[in-house]
């Protein structure tokens, strides 16, 4: 009887993209299950090691919101702190701060950025101070009186730093930028202990004059960035890996 001939070789068939997208597919689902499962281990452990492991995940499979980017050594977020310590009390007080901020729309002024060492709320000198002035605008207290109710619920240490550009300045009351940056910082201290009975033992103020500049000192908009004060509510528990959210 003869033998029918067989064609042997590579079978193609229509399945084979779909069989490579399910691959891919159940690859992703059993990262997921591997992700939660190790959450659920994490039930007994800090908050912010639980915290460290989600943003290691996110930044492992390149999930971010639209929009936002990540650097390296920071996690960063634009507008929310939800993805960083989202159950913490630094969360709450970033949130009432954004808050604020869209309330006397200064959304443009207000900066306020998660850092390894606590919540940093940065102010331009135009929104507390004159041009070449320390003395707290009076158009500026409602805003301060606001910041120092939400200091005084809190028991976080603060540091108030003050900030200026390279243009020296040279007048009787401030030889130099760091009489100014100083002045600024001191003057906002003392705001909160006058006004909001703040625990001086709390409080700390520094004057950075033109040295820590947060971009180059090299065009007008730039040095405006640099002309700040900030606010810094200093964490408990530093974290072990530094971390940070940007508004």
């Amino acid at each position: 009887m003869p033998k029918k001939n067989r064609k042997f070789g590579a079978r193609k068939s229509d399945d084979a993209p779909a069989s490579r997208w399910e691959i891919v597919y159940s690859g992703f689902v059993l990262i997921l299950l591997c992700f939660f499962i190790m959450l659920s281990s994490f039930s007994t452990m800090q908050e912010a090691k639980v915290m460290q492991f989600v943003k290691s995940f996110v930044t492992a499979v390149s999930i971010l919101p639209s929009g936002k980017k990540f650097e390296p050594g920071l996690a960063v977020v634009s507008g929310s702190a939800d993805m960083v310590e989202t159950r913490s009390e630094l969360a709450k007080i970033f949130n009432t701060l954004e808050e604020l901020a869209y309330e006397f729309n200064l959304e443009k002024e207000i900066n306020l950025v998660m850092t390894r060492e606590g919540l940093v709320m940065r102010m331009s000198e135009q929104t507390l101070f004159g041009l070449g002035s320390a003395d707290i605008a009076v158009e500026s207290l409602p805003l301060l009186q606001k910041v120092g109710a939400i200091i005084s619920k809190t028991a976080y240490l603060i540091r108030i730093e003050g900030h200026t550009d390279n243009l020296p300045i040279h007048t009787e009351r401030y030889p130099s930028n760091w009489e100014l940056s100083t002045a600024r910082a001191v003057n906002v201290l003392r705001y909160f202990i006058k006004n909001h009975k703040v625990d001086p033992r709390r409080l700390a103020a520094e004057g950075f004059s033109e040295f820590h500049p947060l971009v180059a000192n090299d065009t007008a908009e730039n040095r405006e960035k640099n002309r700040r004060v900030e606010i810094i509510f200093i964490r408990k528990e530093p974290p072990e890996t530094p971390i940070g959210v940007i508004f």
